[in-house]
């Protein structure tokens, strides 16, 4: 151990994994509201005469808010505190998803989402920066790998939940129980984190631009795999439908399960951060995500073909987001720049879902689908090649406290 590590290790003997779990909660929860329409979509436009382009921007408007001020939110967290930030995104999330679950109409339900996805930027940004300040630093990786997850567990477990309750009190019941439990996370988090500067190193400097070079160079790798990995997923219910004759019930379900498989690559990174695997060695696995892709979009293979491209590709944007968040704190100047530098991340990952699923629709209309492999493999090949650039920075600095 270096003597840099040691004021840590004595002041914090041990990552305390419980607080970190809670943290990690209150971001599945969060989750969990950044989905909960998917399951009970055609109830909400039937009842209040939305049209597919009125459900989609209700939908992804949360996305947008994050591709709108992802960087400006990671500054005003700093400000405030990322403990009073996380209970205050939780609290925001729920009033508005109980707002949403009373709407009389289009207006309505986009205001509500709107404001709600405010709340959902608010918990993305903070949660990160608070595992980076719980956790030692051998533990960091890992923890912030398994973080990487949340979207991926709270997506499925809102699907899940959403059709059975959705189905059972209606879809404004539905909303109106992941506000409440959205709520109750918050208390829980009120509760549990600890109270004042336990959390905070000592503030140094806002970071300038000069200090979010790297971040920011990260976060551009980040944009580029989500651009051309989210919209895989997005594509795959059609593909099973049109070229290989699933029924849409069966699309929707492969397609659930495979979109879970995306927290495999997470923990996976965890788990190999924690051996010492260097970053710049991880990096290098997102290549997979070639062959993948062929498999997928090549045009000559089987169903079976391309739920296995479509598998590894899902493994594999959650690998490299993980791998992202992960290598975040090795590049900040200062530990305590996490919020900015997360706000960077999060603006980046929001600006990638958001185009790459128009991308990819407009060259599967103006081309074909087996356009899409030359697409993806230059998003690919660019992404790990900075990742690659990353890992090397990673491999001889270190941030200080």
């Amino acid at each position: 151990m270096n003597a840099g590590t040691t004021p840590e290790t004595s002041a914090q003997p041990r990552t305390p994994w419980g607080t970190i779990t809670v943290v990690y909660l209150g971001g599945v929860v969060a989750a969990m509201s950044l989905g909960k329409f998917s399951p009970v979509g055609p109830a909400v436009a039937a009842e209040l005469g939305l049209s597919l382009a009125q459900l989609g921007w209700v939908i992804s408007t949360v996305v947008g808010v994050g591709a709108a001020v992802g960087l400006p939110a990671g500054y005003l967290i700093r400000r405030l505190g990322a403990e009073r930030s996380l209970v205050a995104g939780l609290a925001l999330t729920a009033v508005a998803s109980a707002a949403g679950a009373v709407a009389s109409g289009y207006a309505w339900l986009l205001t509500a989402r709107g404001i709600e996805g405010v709340g959902y930027l608010l918990v993305t940004i903070a949660c990160p920066a608070l595992i980076v300040r719980l956790a030692r630093e051998r533990d960091r990786g890992t923890a912030l790998s398994i973080w990487a997850t949340f979207v991926a567990v709270g997506l499925g477990a809102s699907t899940l939940a959403g059709g059975a309750v959705g189905a059972a009190i209606g879809w404004r019941g539905w909303i109106g129980v992941l506000a409440g439990l959205t709520l109750v996370m918050a208390l829980v988090v009120w509760v549990r984190l600890p109270r004042g500067s336990a959390l905070r190193p000592e503030a140094g400097p806002v970071p300038r631009v000069r200090a979010l070079a790297w971040p920011g160079l990260l976060a551009a790798a980040f944009c580029l795999a989500v651009l051309v990995t989210i919209p895989v997923l997005v594509l795959l219910p059609t593909l099973l439908v049109e070229r290989y004759g699933h029924s849409a019930a069966s699309a929707g379900a492969v397609t659930a399960v495979i979109s879970l498989l995306s927290a495999l690559g997470g923990v996976t990174v965890g788990m190999l951060l924690r051996r010492g695997t260097p970053v710049g060695v991880l990096a290098s696995a997102g290549l997979l995500t070639l062959p993948a892709a062929w498999l997928m979009f090549g045009g000559h293979g089987s169903s079976p073909a391309a739920l296995t491209g479509a598998a590894v590709i899902s493994i594999e944007n959650g690998f490299l987001g993980a791998l992202v968040i992960a290598a975040l704190p090795l590049v900040l100047e200062r530990l305590d720049h996490a919020d900015v530098g997360n706000g960077v991340v999060a603006q980046a990952g929001s600006i990638g879902s958001l185009l790459g699923p128009p991308l990819f629709g407009l060259v599967a209309e103006g081309l074909d689908l087996q356009a899409l492999v030359p697409v993806i493999a230059v998003g690919i090949v660019i992404s790990v090649g900075v990742l690659l650039l990353v890992g090397r920075r990673t491999s001889q600095t270190l941030p200080t406290v």
